[in-house]
């Protein structure tokens, strides 16, 4: 629960945005389904989003300079920073090493389970589905799924323990391609 309220911390603080003086805390609210879709991002396999503005972290397949699975390192994670002019940056240490960054463990051929640095009770999994192409998978209602987006909710609090209201998830049902999307409180 401590590494999430780092997490939220650092999504909240991370990718300075405009503030409303109507909103809780000076902050605006980001409206989830108002936020940017990363778009031309070849292997995008999931982005994360939060309040208070539209700068996104994306997660991408990453591949060496042949083309296969980088298998060291299997998913690259920087920034899009939408209120930049839509600037791509990487993440800088804290960034990885405390929010955004995932732990990856090799399961087995085209199999490998990701953690987020700070939040490791979501278990994803990037596995290679019977397309041929790599998916990130995870449980979203109780269903497989494969993930699309992450958002963070949130509203006030304070620098060092912010009020995480939800996190959501969306993705497809692997079974049937139906949109799934589900909440909980870290």
């Amino acid at each position: 629960m401590r590494k999430f309220l780092y997490l939220a911390l650092l999504l909240f603080y991370t990718g300075i945005g405009s503030a409303s003086a109507n909103s809780p805390a000076g902050i605006a609210e980001a409206q989830a389904d108002s936020l940017p879709v990363p778009k031309g991002i070849k292997d995008l396999k999931f982005y994360v989003q939060r309040d208070p503005n539209a700068n996104t972290v994306v997660y991408e397949l990453n591949r060496t300079a042949q083309g296969t699975l980088n298998e060291a390192e299997p998913i690259q994670v920087y920034w899009i920073r939408y209120a930049d002019g839509g600037e791509r940056k990487e993440l800088n240490y804290i960034q990885r090493k405390f929010a955004y960054g995932l732990n990856t463990r090799k399961l087995g051929k085209d199999h490998y389970e990701l953690k987020f640095v700070s939040y490791g009770k979501l278990p994803l999994y990037l596995r290679k589905s019977r397309d041929g192409k790599y998916h990130v998978y995870t449980t979203i209602n109780k269903k497989e799924a494969i993930l699309n987006r992450v958002f963070v909710r949130i509203e006030g609090g304070t620098f060092w323990v912010p009020n995480v209201l939800y996190v959501e998830l969306s993705g497809h049902d692997a079974a049937t391609g139906k949109t799934v999307i589900g909440r909980f409180k870290p």
